[in-house]
This record gives C-alpha cells, sequence and structure tokens, in this order.
C-alpha cells in the first residue's frame, strides 16, 4: 500500500518548490537549458524570467464523463436508457482500486512519487538534456507532472469540435520540441509543484489513474478494468495490474483489444495482436512487474506466477447511444436531439455536443413503461416492411397539462443502414430537425383547426351551411376568393366527398362528425384559409421541416392558403398534432413538448432543463365547444367510431385519410393525447398522379391498411385511460352552440331550379314535393313550407311545384240541376250532391255550394260535390248520390 505521507525528501522537495522557483529554475536552465535556449535566441534571464511569469495554478476541472440518459422502469424506478461519451471513464475512489493497482503505476512511472515534490530535479535534467541533444523527452515527468499535463489536455479537448481539434489538443500538451518544449516543460513543474501545495499525495494518484487514457476512448482505471478484463478497479489481479500500468506510456500501441494487431511493421506485418501474444504489450508488462519485484511491492513468486501468464483479453464493449434503448429508440433519439439543439445545455453547437458526450449529464426522461409497452404491443400489427409499399406507422402520447411525452413508438426499429427495408433511421412522429422526415399529410384531422377558426370567429357549431357539392368560392386570404369544386367527379383539382357522398346542408358540428369535405369547403367561404393555417401554428403546429404553414419556401413546390389546405395535404409531424389536440382536452393550454424531468450535473446539483412553455391560446368558450363537437365523431355514427375505447373514459376525436396514402387518429381524454399515422412513407407523385401503393388496395393482420389506426389507437389510449384516469369535458359555450336563425326567402314563383339553388345558397336543405294541380306554368313552385320569413337556419324547406294542369273551380248557384250544368260546361265529368234537409226551402232545392270550394285550384278530373238546401231532400231531383253522374 503506498504511504499518503511525504517523507523528508518529500517535504524538502516541496520546500524547493516553494522557497526557490527562481533557483530551481536557475539551476536547470543553467545546468542544460541555457545551450538550447541561446540557440533559439533566448536569453537565460528571460527564461528565469519567464519561469517566474507563468502561472502557477491549475484547478482540475471536471473529468470528462458520459452523459446518461434514464427511464422508469416497470417498478417506477430509474434505470439507464443509453449512454452517450467520447471517454469511456468510470470514476472511481480511492479504496475502489486494489492496491496492486497503485504499485504497478508508481514503479513502472514514478518510484520517487511519495519522496519529491511535484518535480522529480535529477529526473527531469535527463529529461532536458535529452531534448537538448535531439532525444525524446518522455521521460522524466513525475506522476504530477503526467497529471498536470492530462489535466491541462483534457479541459482542451472538453471545448474540441473535431478529431482535427483533438489532435491540436494532443500536440499542444505533449510538444517537445525546442523552446515551446522547454516552456511546455516548465509550465508542467510550475503546476506540479502548486498541485502539491493544494492536494494530497493519495488524491493526485488517484486523480492520475482516473484521467489516464488507456487507449482508444478507454479512460481511467475504472473503465480499462471493465473493457480489457471485464472485471472491477478492485479485483485486478497482479498480471492485470501491470499490463494496464504499462499501457499508459503508448495507450494506442499497448492496448490489447485489437486481435489483428494495433500497428503494422515495414514488412507489413501486424504486430501487437493475438496472433503473437501481444508481444509489445507482454514486453511492457513484464518490464512493470520486474520494477514492482525491484522495489519490493511483489515477492518473487508473485513475479513468477504473473509473468509466466499470458495476455488474456476479456473485452466488455461499453455499448453508447440510443441502440441501447430497446423499445424506445426513437424517443431515445427525440431526446438526444433536444440536447443537441436546446440552449439549456450550451450556447453553440460545440457546448451542447460537449455537454452530451462528456458533459457527465444524468437526464431523467418522461417515458411512462407502461404506455410505452402497450404503444409497442398495439403498434405490433404493423409489419416493419411489406414487398408492395413504404409502409409506415407511429404512434405518439403527451400529458394532457404539461406535455410530457408518454409514449413514442413507430413499425422499424433504429437502423442507420440504408439497404435493409424493414429499419429506418427517420423518426416518424418528430419534426426533421428533430431527425423526423418532412411529415404526413394530416388529411381530416387538420380540419380541427378549420373547427377552431369557425368558433373563434363567433359562429356556432349549430349554424346550417350548404355542404351539398358544387362549386364553392373559398376564401383564401385577405379578401381574395378562388373556385373550387366540390364533387366526386374526379376530374383534376375537384375535391370529392368520401365514399361519394353528395353532400347536404347541415351544422358544422354534423360536418365534422361526418368528416364532410364540402361542409368544410363551405366553411371556407366564412372563414378564409389562412387564418386556420395561422390558427394551426397558433396550436404549435408546423410542417415537418419547420416551414410555417401559410408560407411557401422558395422552389418548394408546396402550396399555401389554397383550397386543399383546409383538408390537410401539408405534411405535418404527429408530435405536433398531439399537442394541438392536447391543448384542446385542457381547455385551451398549450405545453410545448417535454421530454425531460430533471437533469443532475456530474457533481449531483441541478443542470438547467429545456424550457418547455404552457400557455393559453384558445379560450375556454372555444376549446369546451370544440372538445364537445369533436367528441360527436366518437359517437356511433360518427366517422371515429371505429376507434371507440367502451372503457367508461370521455374522449374525443378525428379521423382522417389523405388520398389512401397517409391514415391518421387523433384524440384524447382529459389526461392524455394519443396521435397514431399510418402510411406510404415513400409516396410520390408522377405527372400528378400518385405512383406507388395505396393503403386501401391492402389488409395486415386483418385490417385494412386505411383503417388500421382503428386497431393501434383505442390499445394505445385504453392504457392511458386504465392509468391516469379521465373526467368530463367542460360544457360547450352556449353561446357557440346556439340555434341561429335567419331569413327564409320565398321562392313562389320560382322554377324549380331557381328555387333549390337560392334555398340551398342560404343554407337550407331542400324537399320537392310531388307537382300539384295549378294553373301556373308545370314546374313553377306554388308552395313552400314552411313560408317566407325568420326561421332556424338550415331548416329543411318542402317546395311544391305545378303540374300546369289546374283549374279553377267556379262558383255556382240556383238549383242543383243549375249547378250541375254549370260545372260540366266548366269541364268537370265528376260530380256528386249533398243535400241538407232545411224547412221552408225551395222544393227543388237551393245551392249553397261546393267542395272543393270555388275558386279551388283543382284538376279536372277531380271529383266536385254540389252543397245544396232542400225542404226534402227525398224529394224529385233531391236525391244524394251520384245520380250517375261517374265517368
Amino acid at each position: 500500500m503506498p504511504q499518503s505521507k511525504r517523507t523528508a525528501t518529500g517535504v524538502l522537495g516541496g520546500l524547493l518548490g516553494l522557497i526557490g522557483l527562481s533557483t530551481v529554475a536557475g539551476v536547470l536552465i543553467t545546468a542544460t537549458v541555457t545551450p538550447a535556449i541561446a540557440v533559439s535566441g533566448y536569453a537565460a534571464s528571460s527564461a528565469i524570467t519567464m519561469f517566474d511569469k507563468m502561472p502557477s495554478y491549475l484547478e482540475p476541472a471536471s473529468l470528462m464523463l458520459p452523459t446518461r440518459i434514464y427511464k422508469k422502469n416497470a417498478d417506477g424506478k430509474n434505470v439507464l436508457m443509453a449512454q452517450f461519451y467520447d471517454q469511456n471513464r468510470i470514476p472511481v475512489t480511492y479504496d475502489q482500486v486494489n492496491p496492486v493497482m497503485y504499485d504497478a503505476i508508481l514503479s513502472s512511472e514514478d518510484k520517487n512519487f511519495y519522496t519529491h515534490g511535484g518535480v522529480d530535479l535529477m529526473g527531469t535534467l535527463k529529461a532536458l538534456a535529452g531534448n537538448a541533444s535531439g532525444s525524446s523527452t518522455r521521460g522524466g515527468s513525475t506522476i504530477t507532472q503526467q497529471y498536470v499535463k492530462n489535466v491541462l489536455q483534457q479541459n482542451c479537448e472538453f471545448d474540441a469540435a473535431s478529431e482535427e481539434e483533438v489532435r491540436a489538443c494532443f500536440l499542444q500538451t505533449t510538444v517537445n520540441e525546442g523552446a515551446e518544449g522547454y516552456q511546455r516543460k516548465l509550465q508542467e513543474m510550475r503546476y506540479a509543484i502548486q498541485l502539491e501545495k493544494e492536494y494530497e499525495k493519495n488524491d493526485i494518484l488517484l486523480g492520475y489513474l482516473n484521467i489516464s487514457s488507456f487507449g482508444g476512448t478507454v479512460y481511467g482505471i475504472g473503465a480499462a478494468a471493465q473493457y480489457y478484463f471485464s472485471t472491477t478497479a478492485a479485483k485486478l489481479t497482479i498480471a492485470q495490474a501491470a499490463t494496464i500500468a504499462g499501457m499508459v506510456q503508448e495507450p494506442n500501441t499497448f492496448r490489447i483489444d485489437k486481435p489483428k494487431g494495433t500497428w503494422t511493421d515495414k514488412a507489413g506485418n501486424a504486430r501487437n495482436g493475438e496472433a503473437d501474444g501481444y508481444a509489445d504489450t507482454l514486453k511492457r508488462r513484464d518490464y512493470v512487474l520486474g520494477r514492482m519485484l525491484a522495489d519490493g511491492k511483489i515477492t518473487r513468486a508473485e513475479y513468477d506466477e504473473a509473468k509466466a501468464s499470458p495476455i488474456e483479453p476479456k473485452i466488455s464493449q461499453r455499448k453508447q447511444g440510443c441502440s441501447q434503448a430497446k423499445g424506445a429508440q426513437f424517443f431515445c433519439e427525440y431526446v438526444v436531439s433536444i440536447i443537441r439543439t436546446d440552449p439549456a445545455f450550451g450556447e453553440s453547437k460545440e457546448e451542447r455536443a460537449a455537454a452530451l458526450r462528456r458533459g457527465g449529464l444524468k437526464v431523467y426522461t418522461t417515458l411512462d413503461y407502461d404506455l410505452q409497452k402497450a404503444a409497442n404491443d398495439a403498434i405490433d400489427i404493423v409489419p416493419a416492411s411489406v414487398d408492395y409499399m413504404d409502409l409506415g406507422a407511429s404512434g405518439v402520447q403527451v400529458e394532457v397539462g404539461t406535455g410530457r411525452v408518454l409514449s413514442m413508438v413507430q413499425n422499424r426499429p433504429y437502423s442507420t443502414k440504408t439497404d435493409d427495408p424493414s429499419t429506418t433511421q427517420v423518426n416518424y412522429n418528430v419534426r426533421k430537425q428533430n431527425g423526423g422526415g418532412s411529415g404526413h399529410s394530416a388529411g381530416s384531422t387538420y380540419k380541427v383547426f378549420s373547427l377552431v377558426n369557425w368558433l373563434q370567429e363567433g359562429h356556432s357549431v349549430n349554424e346550417m351551411l350548404n355542404g351539398r357539392t358544387g362549386l364553392k368560392k373559398v376564401n383564401t386570404c385577405d379578401g381574395a376568393t378562388r373556385d373550387q369544386y366540390a364533387d366526386n367527379s374526379g376530374q383534376t383539382n375537384h375535391i370529392g366527398n368520401f365514399e361519394n357522398n353528395s353532400g347536404y346542408t347541415g351544422s358544422v358540428y354534423r360536418f365534422t362528425k361526418d368528416s364532410l369535405n364540402s361542409g368544410f369547403l363551405a366553411m371556407a367561404e366564412k372563414i378564409s384559409v389562412c387564418s386556420t393555417n395561422q390558427v394551426a401554428m397558433q396550436m404549435g403546429v408546423m410542417r415537418g421541416d419547420g416551414t410555417p404553414l401559410d408560407e411557401v419556401p422558395e422552389g418548394s413546390g408546396l402550396s399555401a392558403n389554397v383550397p386543399y389546405n383546409v383538408l390537410g395535404d401539408a405534411n405535418v409531424a404527429p408530435i405536433d398534432m398531439a399537442q394541438a389536440y392536447a391543448a384542446i382536452a385542457s381547455n385551451g393550454i398549450l405545453c410545448e413538448s417535454k421530454v425531460i424531468d430533471r437533469v443532475l450535473n456530474a457533481d449531483g446539483s441541478d443542470h438547467a432543463i429545456p424550457d418547455t412553455k404552457c400557455e393559453r391560446v384558445l379560450s375556454e368558450a372555444v376549446a369546451s365547444t370544440a372538445a364537445y363537437t369533436l367528441e360527436g365523431v366518437m359517437k356511433a355514427d360518427g366517422t371515429g367510431s371505429g376507434a371507440r375505447t367502451y372503457d367508461g373514459t370521455p374522449i374525443f376525436g378525428k379521423t382522417g385519410i389523405h388520398q389512401f396514402l397517409h391514415t391518421w387518429m387523433d384524440g384524447s381524454s382529459s389526461e392524455v393525447t394519443t396521435v397514431v399515422w399510418v402510411g406510404n412513407a415513400n409516396a410520390k407523385k408522377k405527372n400528378g398522379e400518385w405512383v406507388n401503393t395505396r393503403l386501401d388496395n391492402y389488409y395486415e393482420s386483418g385490417y385494412r391498411l386505411s383503417r388500421i389506426r382503428n386497431g393501434i389507437w383505442p390499445e394505445m389510449q385504453r392504457a392511458a385511460n386504465a392509468k391516469y384516469g379521465g373526467d368530463d369535458f367542460p360544457s360547450p359555450d352556449e353561446e357557440l352552440t346556439k340555434q341561429v336563425y335567419v331569413t327564409l326567402p320565398s321562392v313562389i314563383g320560382m322554377s324549380i331550379d331557381e328555387a333549390t339553388s337560392t334555398l340551398r345558397s342560404a343554407g337550407f336543405s331542400v324537399t320537392v314535393a310531388d307537382a300539384i294541380d295549378a294553373t301556373e306554368k308545370a314546374g313553377t313552385i306554388v308552395e313552400q313550407s314552411p313560408g317566407a320569413g325568420r326561421v332556424a337556419g338550415g331548416t329543411s324547406v318542402t317546395i311544391t311545384p305545378s303540374n300546369g294542369e289546374g283549374v279553377a273551380v267556379p262558383s255556382v248557384g240556383g238549383t242543383p240541376d243549375d249547378a250541375e250544368n254549370a260545372l260540366r260546361a266548366a269541364g268537370f265529368g265528376r260530380i256528386d250532391r249533398e243535400c241538407t234537409q232545411q224547412e221552408g226551402a225551395p222544393p227543388q232545392g237551393v245551392v249553397t255550394g261546393t267542395d272543393p270550394a270555388a275558386g279551388t285550384m283543382v284538376g279536372r278530373n277531380t271529383q266536385i260535390t254540389i252543397q245544396y238546401q232542400a225542404a226534402n231532400c227525398g224529394g224529385p231531383g233531391n236525391g244524394n248520390g251520384n245520380d250517375g253522374n261517374d265517368d
């Protein structure tokens, strides 16, 4: 066991450092340095002055340590998900190292460590003399000086942004030639002497073992023991300790993780590998063993046994990167993208990269074990690849009111291989800047922004509009309009309804429930497309490439503020849609997506986390009414009925299909929002037509691809409901759900087509009744119900046309015979009589009227009943029968 206290010689060395820094420098310079410096143009006196003025204080910075990312396990405990490092280092305490390791490093590198004051004068004199004569100055440095060099090099590398800069740091701290070499050596001495004043010997020795390079990315004795021999520093054998101690002289030459060798001789033969038994490392190890024997650190028997053993690496690779995060690789990659881009981890990209790979941070994430597992199980119904399209699927869940991302899954595992169609490095859930692609066309899930826009403009969801197919004059932006044909013709630039629905006049509530394209285009006649796109951005949604939805980058080929935007043609990221729907569920509060709950520095103190804000973007009235409307989508007759959870938790949602290339299901409880996308990840157009396979042509796992979302979303949402619950959504606003009254115009006298067009344009549905007898030209409207005036918007109006065959019943009088003659003369052939006995009436009877009454418009074949009075209804000419008048 090395001693922790200095000997008298060590005290003397320290006093020389404290009392006579200039004297020491003078001795060194006079004895060995002056000739070389003089050759370089320096005077001895200036060298002495330079030494005196060198900085004497070096604060050992924090070690470059791996940053670790954690997730919760099934028991709610934080477990390692992934780690990242430039230097594979496992820091150890003094007692966690086998004393034989200390003995090995001291015997081989600095046997006088506990007796000098930071600088070994004789060793340094020899080294500097060698430098002056042109030989290497590798020897002569004490453990303290080597520690200083490692600290300086690490401090430089911490800010290095490239391999070139790392190499420059190495050269800067190891330069041995000329005046710069002397200056570096003297500066090391200056720092070393100061360190010996500030720190105990054992602390310096441990610091050296924790910071030193042991080849490749292996740094520190803890990582070296684990990597090369799959053990701990406390359990190293004598032979293993000597092997590792020998590495510090030339780490990348003496490393033993290269079976094919670490270098090649002039003949092209690999050296120091498995074939030659790691000959160079073995020779160096045996040298260390010999020094340990000579110093009395090991016995002859221990020496013989260790020397007789071969070098037998047992490499244990310490994994890094998100490949460790089984089942959550893409969530992990999203977290990493946040660390690389958020100012909380540094102002520059170099600082953020250093925080990730060198900062020793502990990053605790928001991932929910139960929801992630359920999501992975649910999305398993989508194969990783099929031979007929680039089939992709993803799911993401966020916590309402916080934005915490609880799960993130997709059908393909993460890989950087480009030739494997069953893997991908593209995160389908996020924007391009976070590792995603350009997003996916949102389809009808985007209609939620038209709904919110409608409500924000003060319109009621019970306002009635003409949602039938036909020409719509869509309000694009700033008062401009564009003609848009909403029909099922299949013509280019014509927009049809799903399953060729011809549309109807109805309420916005019903349009949403049925996802009626022509209905939403009717809404766009009153609210502009650009304002709808701006509402989407207000709720946190941008294009997947970060482009604003109401702008188009030059040359992108995208479109903005055109009618088709209303129906969700823009490519967006599912995570953006999730936070937008969560804003409705939280009654108008939008929370930015959050994946990091807490970050600790290497010393255990709290580190800043990304500033993910929550702010109100919708009024409570708008949010509650939007939620109420979206709840209708999930009812038995709504388009979301196939995704119901049937667990009693209130939910709302919206379905979406775009060109049968993308299908979505977005929805939420009051606690958790779930968004699922399934689509052709590589759908392309050629000559205006989609050339890749459409989702409606195939089935997988018993689900039609265009509906496969309905097999994933309910499973994910049910898991969330089971764990987080969910309350009723707030009641909708009375003003925004009120029945809207409008003026019903009169269409009497119009043709059927004119009347129908007039009523539908005014927002009414129309029923055409059977034509009736009337004198007006056939097809002329002669009746409407209800009549003109103030009625509820969207009221169904029945219009009745003339058949053009009507005639007015003439006014008749006199006796029944007189009346009948008059009626027959007017062209009526079906006549009946109806007598009422009345005392004092003429015996022949007197006519009192007809049924239908005089002036009534009837057909000539209509039966007319003559009504009359007689003293005796049974007398001659006063019968009540038809009297043979039937035709």
